[in-house]
């Protein structure tokens, strides 16, 4: 799987994330992936574990406490888009948010973005328009509102938090 963004992770990228004091999503997104040195670096830091290299993970945004938002290549056949998204917060935060990219697209029509996902699972928030029609747009058939789509991935990776754990020293 190739280290560049796709061009509909771009798209969604151009809308403008409005932290509103926050009210809003609290979410930075990058104009690429972090490169292999810098996630190895990242996660060597996070988990104080200098044997992981973080290959699995492509971060492409973060929130404004420097938490990092990340596909989890778990999938060993699936393109991109079809794997889950999970968050690393700064506090030690962490969780898988969304199954794959239609999910988490949905999670921001609905207001939410990757930190309050997992800090605040069920949050509910006004519908945001202009992610709302992107998700209109790209993943139709996969609207659900913020908490189910939540936990739809957490149902789908229970582990995730405790495997996480066990690699941090």
């Amino acid at each position: 799987m190739g280290r560049e963004l796709p061009d509909v992770l771009k798209q969604l990228h151009a809308i403008e994330i409005d932290y509103a004091d926050g009210d809003g999503i609290d979410f930075e997104p990058f104009d690429e992936f972090y490169s292999e040195e810098d996630t190895s670096d990242w996660i060597t830091a996070w988990t104080g574990n200098s044997s992981l290299d973080g290959s699995e993970y492509l971060i492409f945004g973060q929130d404004g406490a420097g938490g990092y938002v990340a596909i989890w290549l778990v999938r060993n056949d699936s393109d991109l888009l079809q794997q889950p998204i999970v968050f690393f917060g700064s506090e030690g935060e962490v969780g898988v948010i969304a199954r794959n990219f239609r999910d988490y697209v949905w999670l921001f029509a609905n207001g939410i973005g990757p930190y309050e996902a997992v800090a605040y699972p069920g949050l509910d928030r006004p519908k945001n328009e202009e992610f709302l029609a992107f998700a209109n747009k790209f993943a139709p058939q996969h609207e659900s509102m913020a908490s189910e789509i939540i936990e739809m991935a957490k149902s789908e990776y229970p582990d995730f938090g405790k495997m996480i754990e066990q690699l941090c020293q």
